[in-house]
């Protein structure tokens, strides 16, 4: 194209894409005045006007993200039809609601991100744009279907990978590669693992998947909407724009230590308690550990009624503990049936005392009646309450696990390993989550107060009734009298009950806010990041959260730290979906630089020599580096460092082991990105623990453009091929 065509050009797609900004605004403005005139429509139910409210709030969003990167592409097909991509469709609302943009995530799209000079999908031309604002920039053209071509060149790509970090994982709508954009759209109703190497995109992939799902099976997902699970919050803050900048907001972001609402994790256990509660095992001890709280009298408990006194012996609380737990209802339902058994029997005593020699079961209105006052008298007690509460005790989690936790005697009595045993019996960990999060159901719900609270909402409801009657008497004028409008409201008051409902407050929460504060809540869909860490509890309890069990698993075994972690994908999920779940990898690093990788990938294969490094799209030019220092010279070695960073565009990080001044641990980074890393004292990351390679590997994949490393004792032998530095050189454009 000659300078002059390429300027018209230009000028051509600037004017097609400004007019899509004024769609935009149209359809924005128009949303506004119909979410303006819904919240003002007090003629709706409540019901419908929270309905229609909420989706036009939705829609709000996502015509508001679109404002940045609208359209990004175009495809010319063979037949000569245009076709330009973008983050939202926009149509001609003139022309039979022709699409003038249309959404990434529609079938029409594909083409876009998978067509190639040798498989060109029946497309002439591929073409991206650069923009500023709401301006194209430039554009950039790529040719299909020419002979010779394999792979398909992406300037926009290297462009995007060779940017400088900014705060926040970036979406990649407009640069979606084949390999991803095959797992993103793939229709498996199933588990989906994603496993790839370090920067290979898997998250982001993932996310993109989310909001392909959105797309295509809204009104299915919408309603109950995503579960995202990271390991930690900075995680989860990194990743937390690209679905919001997709137009996606019904999605929850939790790490495994939220599962359970109200909760608060401020403690860490050893190795060995992590292992042993991320274990299955731990069911049986769960279970022991609620068997242990349903004792029996070593003595007789005396209950001085009235008119007799009666004994509470083993020989009672065992049948009615039997009796309960046949019942098959948790602890703390089944203790209704505890007390049903034990009233009996004593009631039964006490009325064959009281009515020695006059009284036979002939006379049932007579024995009946005296059963009654017995069980009104016995639920009066204290100490028939009190014995109740020592037999079969009403339990939360919390308590439970609590003293279990704290108990030499009641961790041998649940068949637990004493490793368990802890001072700070409430001091939760992340591994005591599932644990937590199984009692709620072993141990069911106190139906006393469930019941308390329904007959208030029951007492209230039928108050706001009869307020709504009166409302009605009063409005029982004239008709002449009135005008219109006054009519209007009158006729649409036809009952006092519809009134009533009118004075019910909306639960105006967003689903967000709702699914967060709700333990019951189920999902349509889970993304689990870092799943290799999760172990069989953590997977118990997401599974718990996703009945249709649609997931998207992501991780590297190759990165697992976690002793309680998975050590293949198959044993973590074949329980749960059998022949459901299917596999997909990632080959290609698209963060890590060659030069970076080359060093990374040396110390893999001594680890874990069988798993094969993802291979990098690109080169940096620079050469990671080394400095030996000494104790005296480390913190000013570290702040060389980050004084020299503090001048270069993009973000950077000291990553080292506990007691390293500035430095945060390689575990707090996953799933990070900085442009430039330093680890320190690499010789002690590799020695903290049987996954210490593990977690070294992941601090040296961390950087996108420069990598240096200081050390005091001798280099790690996989890291010799680190170029030693009497200085940190500086490397790179400033």
């Amino acid at each position: 194209m000659s300078t002059q065509g390429y300027e018209e050009e230009l000028r051509s797609e600037r004017s097609y894409v400004a007019g899509l900004y004024t769609r935009l605004d149209a359809e924005r403005a128009r949303v506004k005045a119909a979410y303006d005139s819904a919240l003002g429509a007090n003629g709706n139910a409540p019901m419908e006007r929270d309905v229609s409210v909420r989706s036009l709030a939705r829609e709000a969003k996502r015509l508001d993200v679109a404002d940045n990167g609208l359209c990004f592409g175009r495809l010319d097909a063979l037949s000569g039809e245009r076709s330009y991509i973008g983050r939202i469709g926009l149509f001609d609302g003139e022309n039979d609601y022709e699409p003038v943009l249309l959404d990434w995530r529609a079938p029409a799209s594909r083409a876009f991100y998978v067509a190639t000079a040798a498989t060109p999908e029946n497309m002439r031309r591929r073409r991206q744009f650069h923009t500023r604002g709401r301006e194209v920039a430039d554009f950039t053209d790529e040719v299909l279907g020419r002979d010779g071509g394999a792979d398909r060149g992406d300037a926009a790509l290297l462009a995007a990978v060779n940017a400088p970090r900014g705060e926040g994982m970036r979406d990649i709508v407009a640069t979606i590669q084949a390999e991803q954009d095959a797992i993103i759209r793939l229709d498996h109703p199933g588990v989906l693992v994603i496993e790839g190497g370090p920067g290979t995109g898997k998250t982001v992939v993932a996310l993109h998947r989310v909001a392909y799902l959105l797309y295509t099976q809204r009104e299915r997902m919408e309603r109950h909407g995503v579960l995202v699970v990271g390991p930690n919050p900075a995680f989860l803050h990194h990743i937390g724009r690209v679905l919001p900048s997709l137009g996606e907001s019904d999605v929850v972001f939790m790490t495994t230590g939220d599962l359970v609402p109200g909760l608060s994790v401020t403690a860490e256990d050893t190795p060995e308690a992590a292992r042993l509660k991320g274990s299955l095992k731990i069911l049986d001890v769960l279970a022991a550990a609620i068997a242990d709280r349903q004792r029996l009298p070593e003595d007789p408990v005396p209950i001085q009624l009235k008119d007799v006194t009666v004994r509470i012996d083993a020989g009672i609380a065992e049948w009615a503990r039997d009796e309960a737990r046949a019942s098959g209802q948790p602890h703390n339902e089944a203790r209704a049936a505890f007390v049903e058994i034990v009233t009996y029997v004593l009631t039964e005593r006490a009325i064959g005392r009281i009515g020695r020699g006059w009284l036979t079961r002939d006379d049932r209105e007579e024995w009946e009646s005296m059963r009654a006052d017995l069980v009104k008298e016995l639920a009066d007690d204290a100490k028939f309450t009190a014995a109740i509460d020592e037999l079969w005790p009403m339990l939360t989690p919390e308590t439970l696990l609590a003293q279990l936790y704290t108990s030499t005697e009641r961790l041998r009595a649940a068949g637990a390993d004493q490793a368990l045993l802890r001072v700070d019996g409430d001091a939760w960990t992340v591994s005591d989550v599932p644990l937590l999060d199984e009692l709620v159901d072993l141990l069911g719900r106190d139906k006393t107060a469930d019941n308390a609270a329904e007959q208030a909402a029951a007492r209230e409801r039928a108050a706001e009734a009869e307020y709504a009657a009166g409302v009605m008497d009063t409005l029982k004028l004239d008709r002449e009298e009135m005008d219109e409008d006054v009519q209007l409201a009158v006729e649409n008051l036809l009952y006092a009950e519809d009134l009533a409902d009118r004075f019910v407050e909306v639960d105006t929460r967003t689903l967000v806010e709702r699914a967060v504060a709700d333990r019951d809540w189920t999902y349509r869909h889970v993304v689990v990041d870092e799943a290799q860490e999760l172990s069989e509890m953590d997977w118990r309890a997401l599974m718990r959260r996703c009945p249709s069990r649609s997931f998207t698993v992501v991780g590297d075994l190759a990165q697992r730290r976690s002793v309680a972690g998975a050590t293949s994908w198959g044993t973590m999920l074949e329980p749960y979906v059998p022949g459901r779940w299917v596999y997909r990898s990632l080959t290609v690093n698209y963060r890590t630089p060659a030069e970076i990788m080359t060093i990374a990938a040396a110390l893999l294969a001594d680890f874990a020599p069988g798993v094969q490094p993802p291979e990098s799209v690109r080169a940096c030019g620079v050469q990671p580096w080394s400095k030996r220092v000494t104790e005296d010279e480390l913190s000013t070695a570290i702040e060389e460092f980050v004084r020299d960073e503090a001048g270069r565009e993009g973000t950077s990080v000291v990553i080292g082991p506990p007691g390293v001044p500035g430095a945060v641990p390689a575990s707090e980074t996953k799933g990070l990105e900085f442009d430039a890393v330093l680890v320190v004292e690499p010789e002690r990351i590799l020695a903290d623990g049987p996954r210490g390679a593990a977690e070294l590997y992941v601090a040296l994949t961390r950087a996108t453009q420069r990598l240096g490393v200081l050390h005091q004792g001798p280099l790690p032998q996989a890291l010799t091929g680190l170029a030693e530095t009497g200085a940190p050189a500086p490397a790179g454009p400033r």
